[in-house]
């Protein structure tokens, strides 16, 4: 999955909070396009427990326009139908209900959601928006705060110049898992390192001890040509490698060493090497062009370390289906519905104006936990990572789900 570690991830990663570091002398230059901060909140803050993510609007309560998040529609039936191809699963149903959303109810908001979109492709936005209203309710995440407040941050597959060997310029490798590498079957977490006697042990080396301790010694996929570089895949969860020798190899996120994660970016800002308004990815890949003697330093404060394989040249989310750019988002799979149909509501970049856009809950994140959070995934390449790497946005996030009235009307009952 993409974000797999990002499960990320995605920029929203390297924006997670992380300790001071001595200030190097030198600054890099300031950016073409800053980035606005949102307001300082706890967007990490966990539920409580046993509290639920969602909650369903009442019929006073304001609901969002969704008149002007139909009338564009590209997309967004595809994104949908690798939603119900993930669903169609059996393996998926052992992660319902999850926030009281029962499988079987979103199975079939998604299936009379399609329809609806196929059966309207001459209809307006305004005659679709009210059949959808008149037939759905709307879920909307509590947020960091109890009232909806979310973080949207942005992530995108990079593409960047690499070698299937080692050479004098591309010498930064990116990994498969070490031999031993051992995950859980359903949910695909680290559970550790499977010892001789085949036991498992779940103490894995940091970031640091893996990569001194020869465990990845002939496990190089493909090599880069700055460190940085190899550090910017890990975080995003995928790659299209354009390869010296011609060809392009895909690589896609196949695990961690499940190690928590630590943003080298806050470090930047906490130490006085970035202003807040430059910590976005083009700030950072500025700061370590610039400033390549730091960037080990910084990364050796992140413990997590991210495994590879080979993709099939479709980024694929934690639903182990193809993501979809601007259509596919990112949420704590603990306790969003898995495929789900969401309506957001922020002013992301590339919107135009347009608050409101449709999306589909297709994968996860290491930096994207909580009820708080959301990373919406952009696409490939530059133009994409631009987006990405300007996304920090405040917002609402909304599930659509089948009313009752009209779920048990569609069962006969």
């Amino acid at each position: 999955m993409i974000r797999r570690l990002l499960t990320g991830a995605a920029c929203a990663a390297l924006l997670a909070c992380s300790g001071c570091f001595r200030p190097l002398p030198l600054r890099p230059p300031r950016p073409a396009r800053p980035l606005p901060r949102p307001p300082q909140k706890d967007y990490q803050r966990p539920l409580p427990a046993g509290a639920w993510a969602l909650r369903k609007l009442s019929p006073t309560d304001r609901k969002p326009n969704l008149r002007r998040a139909l009338a564009d529609r590209q997309g967004l039936l595809e994104a949908l139908e690798r939603s119900l191809a993930y669903l169609a699963k059996p393996s998926s149903r052992a992660f319902f209900p999850v926030s009281g959303i029962r499988h079987g109810h979103l199975v079939r908001s998604l299936e009379v959601f399609r329809d609806l979109l196929r059966a309207g492709k001459e209809r307006s936005p305004e005659e679709l928006a009210q059949e959808v209203e008149r037939r759905f309710d709307f879920y909307r995440s509590v947020g960091c705060d109890g009232h909806g407040t979310v973080l949207f941050t942005g992530y995108y597959t990079p593409v960047f110049r690499a070698s299937r060997t080692r050479t004098p310029r591309f010498r930064y490798p990116l990994h498969r898992p070490p031999e031993g590498h051992v995950k859980d079957p359903r949910t695909g977490e680290t559970l550790g390192l499977r010892r001789a006697d085949g036991s498992v042990d779940p103490h894995y080396p940091d970031r640091d001890a893996l990569l001194s301790s020869g465990l990845l010694a002939g496990r190089e996929l493909a090599w880069l040509e700055h460190a940085y570089e190899a550090y910017i895949v890990g975080v995003q969860g995928s790659a299209e490698l354009e390869l010296v020798d011609g060809g392009r190899l895909s690589v896609a996120y196949a695990g961690t060493n499940g190690r928590p994660y630590t943003s080298i970016g806050r470090a930047l800002v906490a130490d006085g090497l970035l202003r807040p308004e430059e910590l976005n990815l083009r700030g950072l890949i500025r700061f370590f062009s610039a400033h390549p003697e730091a960037f080990r330093r910084y990364a050796a404060r992140n413990q997590r370390y991210v495994f590879f394989q080979e993709g099939d040249g479709r980024p694929r989310g934690c639903l182990n289906e193809p993501v979809t750019p601007r259509r596919s988002i990112a949420t704590d799979k603990q306790i969003f519905p898995r495929g789900g149909l969401c309506l957001v509501e922020a002013d992301l970049p590339g919107s135009q104006g347009v608050r409101e856009r449709l999306f589909l809950d297709q994968d996860a994140g290491g930096a994207i936990r909580a009820p708080g959070r959301c990373d919406v995934y952009m696409g490939v390449g530059e133009e994409a990572g631009a987006l990405a790497g300007h996304t920090l946005v405040e917002g609402r996030l909304y599930y659509l789900l089948l009313s009752d009235d009209e779920l048990y009307a569609d069962a006969g009952w």
